[in-house]
């Protein structure tokens, strides 16, 4: 079996992101560094896979490939359309593959384009930041929702949108507020668990921190029974999908939304503002993420490659009806039938 560049990080005992950067960017690396990692290469006899096709030296020609995991989400199709439109607008063509939330089909997604692309942007990987700058090698990538040392990332900080939703949710009486996850996997699952888990302790409120769930409808309506059995009279939901399938689950069980219990989503997909109730949602600028990664990448590929840096793109909260004062009545009664 040929060597890998997996091999050559861990023969040289760097990072994959080091390594990947000794044959994709090698001025960013210190010359001990760079030489060690040459040399176990020529050792193992490892060499990069070469590139069907050289940059674009002219932004027209420019192929960029964008990487979602799921483009039945509607967040995720806002992302791909906003990076189709900076793409006519700059000139580039832009190309989508769909991972399915499966680490693996992400894995050959992104061998599949390295070759093919001139830059890859990757929204929401299941994967290592490390294994995803090995995997792309020398290819300009830029990560969405994925923060890692050494790469261009677009991510979506959490922290105001969800201090924004504690401090409503307690205005209106709420003390024992439960958080539904999403993918363990999910880089935005756990920043949002850390921020919700801060303003727990800041605002002194009690929080029910629920299992991880299928980010989707299904999950949601999956989760109900938990929520419900939880006693909080409040529910912060990983996205709008979810938090959906939470309001038709909590109905199924004789709950009232938002009398008996209040539901937040997180993403302001447009299924949000039709629901009914219309569902309170913390605002994701995932379109302008979009935007930025293709305009990030088109700069990359015509040589404008800057020193790597993390653009974050703040949150808000949208106030709609699933969410309102605290209900006269409790769900006592409820939880011990659950």
């Amino acid at each position: 079996m040929a060597p890998t560049l997996t091999d050559v990080a861990k023969r040289a005992n760097v990072a994959l992101s080091t390594a990947s950067r000794a044959f994709s960017d090698p001025d960013r690396l210190g010359p001990d560094t760079l030489r060690k990692i040459l040399t176990v290469a020529q050792e193992l006899g490892y060499s990069p896979a070469p590139r069907a096709v050289e940059p674009a030296a002219d932004p027209a020609l420019a192929t960029i490939g964008v990487v979602v995991p799921d483009i039945a989400n509607p967040v995720f199709s806002a992302f791909v359309k906003a990076a189709q439109g900076q793409g006519w607008h700059s000139r580039h063509t832009v190309v989508l593959a769909d991972s399915d939330f499966d680490p693996g089909r992400e894995r050959e997604v992104i061998r599949h384009l390295r070759d093919r692309v001139d830059g890859l942007a990757v929204c929401s990987s299941r994967l290592d930041a490390d294994e995803i700058l090995g995997l792309c090698g020398r290819v300009p990538v830029v990560l969405v929702n994925r923060e890692a040392a050494g790469a261009d990332c677009i991510v979506a900080d959490a922290t105001e949108g969800l201090r924004q939703t504690v401090d409503y949710l307690t205005a209106l009486g709420h003390r024992r507020i439960a958080y539904v996850q999403g993918s363990a996997r999910s880089w935005s699952n756990t920043h949002r668990v850390e921020v919700i888990e801060a303003l727990a302790r800041e605002y002194e409120i009690d929080l029910e921190m629920l299992g991880w769930q299928t980010e989707t409808v299904a999950g949601g309506t999956a989760a109900a029974a938990r929520v419900v059995a939880s006693g909080a009279s409040a529910v912060i939901a990983h996205n709008d999908l979810v938090a959906l399938g939470l309001m038709t689950g909590a109905r199924a069980l004789g709950v009232r939304v938002p009398g008996d219990l209040s539901v937040v989503g997180m993403d302001d997909i447009p299924f949000a503002a039709v629901s009914e109730p219309g569902l309170t949602s913390i605002a994701v600028p995932l379109a302008r993420a979009g935007e930025l990664a293709v305009e990030l990448l088109g700069r990359a590929v015509t040589g404008d490659r800057q020193t790597p840096r993390t653009l974050r793109l703040p949150t808000h909260l949208v106030v709609r009806t699933s969410t309102g004062p605290l209900g006269a009545r409790p769900l006592a009664g409820i939880r011990e039938m659950a």
